[in-house]
């Protein structure tokens, strides 16, 4: 039986300021726990990550260990999650957690994301 693979490739990283401030200029955001996601939709049929981390969550490697989490998580489910979407994930001071609890994180707030821009997407939908 052959492993499934999960490759996260170059082109599925945020990685530039004007990238980054498009997602934060959307102001579309969910929270849970001590994670943030900003999403805003693309046009390249998958999904991309950017983490945005301050130096208040902790020393180096704290943040580290968090940012490998997260992207760990992001390489697994981001074949499971609604295509073409930016993602930022900004997270606040936390004890890193187990894998399993940012996958549940981060896919609860995909699809609550998703359920935000597919509504804002439906017309007659808009106000008077």
């Amino acid at each position: 039986m052959e492993a499934k693979r999960y490759p996260y490739p170059p082109s599925h990283r945020i990685r530039t300021r004007p990238e980054f401030s498009a997602v934060f200029d959307a102001r579309t955001r969910e929270s849970r726990g001590p994670v943030t996601v900003y999403a805003l939709p693309n046009a390249l049929g998958h999904p991309r990550l950017g983490i945005s981390m301050s130096r208040k969550v902790g020393i180096a490697a704290r943040r580290n260990r968090i940012k490998r989490l997260l992207r760990e998580a992001f390489r697994h489910h981001q074949y499971d999650w609604p295509r073409g979407y930016d993602i930022v994930i900004v997270p606040r001071p936390h004890a890193p957690f187990i894998l399993a609890e940012y996958h549940k994180l981060l896919t609860a707030l995909m699809l609550r994301l998703h359920h935000v821009w597919q509504r804002r997407a439906q017309p007659g939908d808009s106000p008077p």
